[in-house]
């Protein structure tokens, strides 16, 4: 359609009339440059666009991207918009001079430099903000793939070029349908290549993304829209949409944008402009040719530069108990992860990524934009097709949560014992062996964890050593049959060839060891919403077994008494406290939280117990010194009327070995003795019993009573060399999940709606 115009006199008011529905104008600004006592007016790249969704069609005014030296305005249809209103209708425009302010512009400096062309403003290849990442990537690795996307319509494959301009093109479509510096765009979407754009065309305009998966409640979404003040949104596809539509058409949405998916699939369109991804690239497109094609390209609106400290995110904690606080982080906290994960995880360029990890989760979004600083290849995956996709594309790494290499691990075991008698006595006595065989190369390699302050005499040493070396010695020819046997079987199926790297909960320790006996590298990490996440993580080459490694570059730790606030020496259990550069910049509108949290010196009290191994210069843990290693959360600790402090996160660890154990929390607060809540393996727990004749062989299921039994002697088996044993147990029928709302989205167990759950049953439970 040919661009229409309208010319102004300087000083006329230029009206045109509408003799039929009014249009209402979402969104329009004026600037005017005074020079040599003339005035001429400007317009931004905004959108004008109609409440009427029956119009199907968005006008936007392109003045900042033109010289109108004939003073005239161009009109310009948006094709397939949702809001807007049609050029062919009638329509009014109230035009008047006046001097007004300046219009602003953030840009991310690096990403779009050439902006800078012509302006005193130094161009430096520094990144100061996160965008920047892209332009230096696609100046490395131009047409290497960056994104594999299978399991999305359409499927998706981006070269690290084109994943640079669709960036671009997006964020400069947000910005002409009317995105400004510092406003909040709630972003409720799973992960995905158009995730990653959305994300980082967000950041690059300068305003502020509010990030959620798709899997949250309405009311928890609706919750987090209205306390971050968020003005536009993001949503992954019309389902997504049409479950919360009718909560949120009533709140004030400038525009939404449908990342998959198209409009006709919406049940209702409401009253808000609605345009899909496509439609924002192709706004992007167009309105970045015009601007790179003017001669003068400072001359509409100031560009200001996005600074370290302007903020990048809002990111709502899960909340494992209460609700989600708005944690701030800015692009320096995130730059810091970016700038310093090298030392964890060493990728080069077309080393192969997994993902499947909600991308809103801070830990998966560090690790993620640091990862494509390397040039590496990622592909999308989801636990549905995770197995496949293992096999399928072997990949070097895996960024991950505990809970999905214990599943690997069941998996494992659950193989193993389905096997053939003579398989399976054959390949458990490999592990054993291999068990041992790590446990004294520990030793031996002075990365044997220990929280004793005295460091042992000399002699001692070299004696514990030389011990230790022979044994492993010994053992070595059997681990390495081990490998040929059976571990090589296991490797080809996870496919994981680098390194597997777990962090955002608890690592059991059985799992910790099994994966390094079978000789694949896993490697734990520390951190929190709070800190952009990681603080702390093993390093391929100081792998310490049980901890969570040495804290990353400019991070400090110290561990506290809570109940005095004394700084405690290494080996002694305390509050850990962080300080460092990625330490958040508090909780959004609400200082009483973030004061709570937060000293005037920049310590971060995490809230987690936890202590640090002292420093040996000699003995089998004289490379440990430093590591920092979890205990479990201070708001977990159990106490019985006793008086007696009790740590669950053991107890539930060594439980959940047994294969019959499904999940598990223990209770017991103000009580004489504990108690758990388990959710049992079903079909793991009526093999067993046909194993042991509690049923008949074509039996179908178990009785309460006998199930309860089995699961006692579970419990005995796995947690007798503990200090604390479990008593009476509570049988759930149903599997604590995300959806019923006693997981949290990036799967911890919510221990306090599971007691308020199961009050009463648990007060019987003690009677």
């Amino acid at each position: 359609m040919p661009e229409k115009t309208l010319s102004l006199g300087s000083t006329d008011k230029a009206i045109l009339g509408a003799q039929m529905n009014p249009v209402s104008i979402v969104s329009v600004s004026a600037s005017a440059w005074v020079n040599q006592m003339a005035t001429t007016i400007l317009l931004t790249p905004n959108s004008i666009l109609s409440n009427s969704f029956d119009c199907g069609h968005a006008l936007q005014f392109l003045c900042s991207n033109h010289k109108f030296r004939s003073r005239q305005i161009f009109l310009r249809k948006c094709y397939g918009s949702r809001g807007g209103f049609s050029l062919n209708r009638g329509f009014r425009l109230f035009c008047q001079s006046k001097t007004e302010e300046v219009q602003i512009r953030r840009y991310s400096p690096f990403l779009e430099s050439v902006l800078l062309d012509g302006n005193d403003a130094s161009v430096s290849d520094e990144w100061r903000a996160v965008p920047d990442i892209w332009r230096s990537s696609a100046e490395k690795f131009g047409d290497r793939v960056a994104l594999v996307d299978p399991y999305h319509d359409p499927p998706s494959n981006l070269t690290y070029k084109e994943l640079e301009q669709e960036i671009l093109d997006f964020s400069e479509g947000l910005r002409v349908v009317g995105v400004k510096p510092e406003e909040k765009i709630a972003l409720f979407a799973d992960n995905s290549c158009r995730w990653l754009v959305a994300d980082q065309g967000i950041m690059a305009t300068g305003a502020i993304n509010v990030a959620r998966g798709s899997r949250s409640s309405v009311e928890e979404l609706s919750q987090i829209y209205n306390h971050s003040d968020s003005v536009a949104l993001a949503v992954d596809s019309p389902e997504l949409l049409n479950r919360f539509s009718e909560e949120f058409y009533s709140k004030p949405i400038k525009f939404i944008v449908l990342l998959w998916g198209e409009k006709s699939s919406l049940v209702s369109e409401g009253k808000v402009p609605i345009f899909n991804y496509k439609e924002i690239l192709d706004l992007g497109r167009d309105s970045r040719k015009i601007m790179l094609d003017s001669d003068d390209k400072q001359q509409y609106c100031l560009h200001e530069p996005i600074k370290p400290d302007d903020v990048a995110a809002l990111v709502y904690t899960s909340g494992t108990s209460g609700n989600p606080k708005g944690v701030i982080l800015t692009h320096r906290n995130l730059m810091h992860q970016i700038k310093n994960l090298s030392d964890i995880v060493p990728a080069v360029g077309g080393d192969k990524f997994l993902s499947m990890l909600p991308p809103w989760h801070c830990y998966e979004r560090a690790c993620e934009y640091f990862a494509f600083t390397c040039g590496i290849e990622q592909f999308y995956t989801n636990v549905r097709k995770l197995k496949d996709d293992l096999r399928q594309y072997q990949p070097n790494y895996v960024i991950s949560v505990p809970l999905v290499y214990e599943t690997l691990y069941s998996g494992i075991q659950k193989q193993i014992s389905s096997s053939s008698t003579v398989l399976k006595l054959v390949a458990l006595r490999f592990i054993r062996i291999s068990l041992a065989y790590m446990e004294f190369k520990r030793i031996y390699e002075g990365t044997y964890l220990t929280r004793n302050q005295k460091q042992p005499p000399y002699l001692v040493s070299i004696s514990d050593w030389l011990l230790a070396r022979v044994i492993a010695a010994l053992l070595w020819p059997l681990h390495v049959l081990g490998k040929k046997l059976v571990y090589r079987n296991i490797h080809s199926a996870l496919g994981i060839s680098k390194a597997g790297i777990s962090g955002g909960g608890c690592l059991p320790s059985h799992v910790d060891k099994f994966f390094e006996a079978i000789d694949m590298k896993l490697l734990n990490g520390y951190g929190l919403t709070e800190t952009s996440p990681v603080v702390a993580a093993r390093r391929p080459n100081c792998n310490v077994v049980g901890s969570v490694g040495h804290p990353i570059r400019h991070i400090e730790f110290k561990v506290v008494d809570s109940e005095t606030s004394e700084v405690l020496p290494p080996g002694l259990s305390g509050i850990l406290k962080v300080r460092g550069p990625p330490v958040m910049k508090g909780y959004y509108k609400n200082p009483g939280a973030t004061k709570h949290i937060l000293d005037d010196d920049g310590w971060l009290n995490t809230g987690d117990i936890g202590w640090i191994a002292p420093h040996h210069s000699t003995g089998r843990s004289r490379h440990c010194g430093g590591v920092v290693v979890l205990e479990g959360r201070a708001k977990d600790t159990i106490v019985l009327s006793t008086g007696e402090n009790i740590e669950p996160a053991e107890l539930e660890e060594a439980a959940l070995r047994s294969s019959l154990i499904q999940q598990i929390v223990v209770i017991g607060q103000d009580q004489r003795r504990l108690g758990a809540i388990i959710v049992p393996n079903k079909e793991e727990a009526l093999i067993a019993a046909k194993k042991l004749s509690l049923v008949d062989i074509d039996a179908s299921d178990l009785s309460n009573d006998r199930m309860t039994n089995l699961l006692y002697e579970e419990l005995r088996k796995w947690t007798s060399g503990l200090s604390f044993q479990i008593g009476p147990i509570l049988i759930a029928d149903e599997p604590f999940t995300i959806d019923s709302g006693l997981m949290t989205p990036t799967m911890k167990i919510r221990r306090d709606r599971i007691v308020a759950q199961y009050k009463d049953q648990i007060d019987n439970l003690f009677k």
